[in-house]
């Protein structure tokens, strides 16, 4: 069947055919730049990073483009308030979503476009929809005819007739429907601006995307993706410029990610319950942050709280010791078992992990079956005879596993020297003779070495820390 998504255009799960056979183009609105990162914006960094590399794991090549809005009335004011140049700043908050994001898994983006640098196909793109007669210059502002394009709402859901209900025109707005849209701000005195035909002024936000993706990934996309909040008005009003432009689909497929709550409310700057990234990042493995965020189906709602991202690390936690002795097996074990039938087993695994990601890139089932995996292989472990073959395939498998979710999970293995290796030997046969005084010495003297042992029932394990 191939891998299912859930289309925002048509409300409903799709199998997904890409433009091109055997490669992906997707497009994910990026953020405006005018402070640090909340976890509402680090879920969606998140989500689609692990959609595309799954997409990349299933075999297509993906080109993935991310935008910064690096000009806008937020980052204008937040300038004016810090008594910063608009541009130093935007670029100071690109540099540190950069920081955040990367300690989160996030790989960069094939392209990350801004405002700044695609002002002149901004302006020709809108230059074109004046010249088709679907928007309109006034008073040094641009608008877009919203009602010149009849199947305004079909993403949203949304009716131009509930719409103009609620609709008004601003004080200092000259349009000449309440629904038309912004397309070019005349700039105000002492404001950033660029030249255009209609005078000095800047983009309106919902013309930057769509200029990107067209100049970017062409006029149809495969995947266009973002948060809930910008189905609407953001996501509609791309759709309605790019088609009414180039009078064909924009994108085929829209993906959005659910919202965040803070102890089940509605994450909100007004409500002051948001959660700064960065500052989460200092009390949290970052690894841990992002687990905790793929342990929900990317559309669902998801709470967040201290203890719920503890229960995250320590489920983590358990992967992790799960694969440091199967490590240690392997390193430490001579045995030759019989390993086809947990070989057979492990494919088995492997085909759950594909059917719950292929089912609308659900990680929260996905991750399910690696727990169940774990469980099964702590019992494997346990048995006095081991496969070789069978704990090399585990920890394969749990490497493609964890790039497919953006996780680490194996601890960086260090080699030890040779004669921390013949201590450990020593140790190990002090131990078998009951010499419990040498052993005791071999770890106090390893010990002061950086290297702290610990007995389990599958052999000694060992550590090296920076201080003790």
């Amino acid at each position: 069947m191939g891998v299912q998504m859930y289309n925002t255009l048509t409300k409903q799960k799709e199998t997904f055919r890409p433009i091109e056979e055997g490669k992906v183009n997707m497009y994910v609105c990026g953020p405006t730049v005018y402070n640090y990162i909340h976890i509402g914006n680090a879920r969606p960094a998140v989500v689609f990073d692990m959609i595309r590399r799954y997409l990349i794991y299933r075999g297509y090549d993906v080109q993935y483009v991310t935008n910064f809005t690096d000009v806008d009335d937020k980052i204008i004011n937040a300038a004016q308030e810090a008594g910063e140049d608009v541009f130093a700043l935007a670029e100071k908050f690109i540099d540190k979503f950069f920081e955040d994001t990367s300690a989160l898994g996030v790989k960069r983006a094939d392209i990350h476009p801004r405002v700044t640098e695609t002002m002149d196909d901004i302006i020709a793109f809108i230059e074109a929809l004046i010249e088709k007669g679907y928007a309109y210059e006034s008073g040094g502002d641009v608008y877009f005819k919203t009602k010149s394009f009849p199947d305004y709402g079909k993403l949203s859901g949304q009716s131009t007739d509930d719409l103009q209900a609620g609709a008004r025109i601003e004080v200092g707005e000259q349009k000449q429907d309440p629904l038309d849209f912004s397309l070019w701000k005349r700039a105000k005195e002492d404001e950033v601006s660029w030249d255009s035909p209609w005078g000095y002024g800047r983009p309106g936000w919902h013309i930057e995307c769509s200029a990107m993706v067209k100049k970017y990934l062409g006029d149809t996309i495969d995947i266009h993706a973002g948060g809930q909040d910008l189905a609407f008005p953001h996501h509609e009003n791309e759709v309605a410029q790019s088609e009414a432009l180039t009078g064909q689909q924009m994108a085929n497929y829209w993906l959005h990610n659910g919202y965040i709550q803070i102890d089940n409310e509605k994450m909100s700057k007004s409500l002051g319950n948001f959660v700064l990234v960065n500052e989460l990042i200092r009390e949290h493995d970052p690894q841990v942050i992002r687990f905790f965020i793929l342990q929900a189906h990317y559309r669902h709602p998801l709470n967040f709280n201290s203890e719920l991202v503890e229960a995250s690390g320590a489920g983590l936690s358990r992967i992790r010791n799960f694969l440091e002795n199967v490590r240690h097996r392997h390193r430490t074990s001579a045995d030759f078992a019989d390993g086809t039938e947990w070989l057979k087993k492990i494919q088995t695994f492997k085909g759950r992990f594909i059917h719950e990601m292929d089912d609308d890139f659900n990680s929260a089932n996905a991750i399910t079956v690696l727990f169940d995996f774990v469980k099964e292989g702590n019992l494997y472990l346990q048995e006095p005879h081991t496969s070789k073959e069978v704990l090399q395939e585990v920890m394969n498998t749990f490497e493609e596993w964890g790039e497919v979710l953006g996780l680490s999970f194996f601890a960086e293995e260090e080699l030890l020297s040779e004669d921390i290796e013949d201590y450990i030997e020593q140790r190990v046969k002090a131990r078998e003779h009951k010499n419990f005084q040498e052993a005791d010495r071999i770890r106090d003297l390893l010990k002061e070495k950086g290297i702290v042992l610990e007995d389990t029932p599958q052999g000694t394990r060992w550590k090296r820390v920076s201080s003790l």
